[in-house]
């Protein structure tokens, strides 16, 4: 699923995506969705669903209804209806699964958020579009410029033109409030088109730049996650996770969304596990958590004033030292119970000495390449010697 622009060159050297993933062919696309059901023929007598999904930059889609004579593929680019002139996108799904995609995302059939598909767009209209595209960076350089000079506290991200080039939408974050009123006078001016400010979230910004993530794959806001649920620093310590901001936190600056994914499992494994501030009596003293390992279920404890030494203990030891201490009773030591203390124990036990003097040679190598060696002297001995004819 490459462009044009990603194949090799002649010399076989790849090219490489100049939009950065986000090209206008569409080939790397974002948030794709497998078909599945387009190999697959409908029933006699069902029509096919007349609402296709209609990409245009990075990552925004809109459902768009299908007029009766047009048919249309994935792939094709389209022209669709606006209020004000039209835009140019290309379909990224049809059939039942559009269905899918409108009940998940909460989009009802008589929506108006559902316009209609004009007709498929032309050569001509297709490079009017790819040159106000290419036009993008240098009026995003132009505007933060602009936005420098007001000393607005703000950050445009992204530039996205309409099909006709009749408007231009700027995507941006701000911390506060901000008042753009001069500056979209000053960007309509300096342009000469129509200008709309749409601010977005900060990891709506990172799926719509794109990039690598710390696990060396692409981000996942840009590649397949749509719903942002909000991460908090209490899934690091579920997980164990020291907190440093460098490390927990992504492209977006805010913490990754990678934490949620096995929340779950650590929260219904810590449940078996008890409490880090519980502590152990023993007769030697008392015992406090130091770290656990939740899928080895062993933790890690220490005596108060003796920090340096750990002990490592098993779960069910633990659990049975707690019984024992709601029953006010006491166990001699955190030794009994060390995993470490029993492991070297049955090594040592179970270690045998054994005698391999003259189990195998040393010089066996040299002594094979010493009858080789004497082979090829003889064979050069006789090829030397001079055969008597008579």
């Amino acid at each position: 699923m490459s462009c044009a622009s990603c194949s090799n060159s002649g010399s076989g050297e790849p090219r490489g995506c100049k939009s950065n993933g986000t090209c206008g062919t569409d080939s790397c696309n974002k948030l794709t969705v497998f078909d599945w059901l387009g190999n697959m023929q409908l029933p006699k007598g069902e029509k096919r669903f007349n609402i296709v999904e209609v990409r245009f930059k990075n990552s925004r889609k809109e459902f768009f209804t299908l007029p009766d004579h047009l048919q249309v593929a994935v792939g094709d680019l389209v022209i669709t209806q606006l209020e004000n002139g039209y835009d140019l996108g290309m379909v990224t799904l049809t059939g039942e699964l559009v269905r899918f995609q409108m009940k998940k995302k909460k989009v009802t059939l008589d929506s108006e958020e559902v316009k209609n598909i004009l007709r498929k767009a032309n050569q001509k209209e297709i490079d009017k579009w790819q040159s106000f595209r290419d036009r993008e960076p240098e009026i995003q350089k132009r505007a933060r410029q602009l936005a420098i000079a007001l000393k607005l506290e703000m950050k445009l991200s992204d530039v996205e033109f309409q099909g006709d080039g009749r408007k231009a939408t700027f995507y941006y974050t701000a911390e506060q409030r901000v008042d753009f009123r001069q500056l979209i006078k000053d960007m309509a001016q300096a342009f000469n088109i129509r200008i709309e400010m749409r601010q977005i979230g900060l990891r709506q910004e990172a799926s719509r730049l794109g990039g690598i993530g710390s696990c060396g794959r692409e981000l996942c806001c840009s590649t397949w996650l749509t719903d942002y649920r909000s991460v908090s620093t209490s899934a690091a310590r579920y997980q164990l996770l020291s907190l440093n901001p460098q490390k927990l936190a992504g492209q977006c600056g805010k913490l990754k969304c990678c934490l949620n994914y096995e929340l779950d499992a650590y929260r219904s494994a810590l449940k078996n596990f008890p409490k880090t501030d519980t502590k152990l009596q023993t007769e030697k003293g008392i015992a406090v958590f130091q770290k656990m390992d939740i899928f080895k279920e062993q933790i890690w404890y220490t005596y108060k004033g003796d920090w340096m030494n750990w002990h490592q203990l098993s779960l069910s030891s633990v659990n049975e030292i707690i019984a024992k201490n709601k029953k006010n009773e006491k166990v001699a030591s955190l030794e009994e119970f060390s995993l470490e203390l029993k492991a070297t124990a049955s090594a040592t036990k179970d270690l045998i000495f054994e005698n391999v003097v003259g189990q195998d040679s040393l010089n066996r190598f040299d002594q094979q390449k010493n009858k080789t060696n004497k082979n090829k002297k003889r064979r050069n001995r006789n090829k030397k010697k001079p055969r008597n004819n008579a």
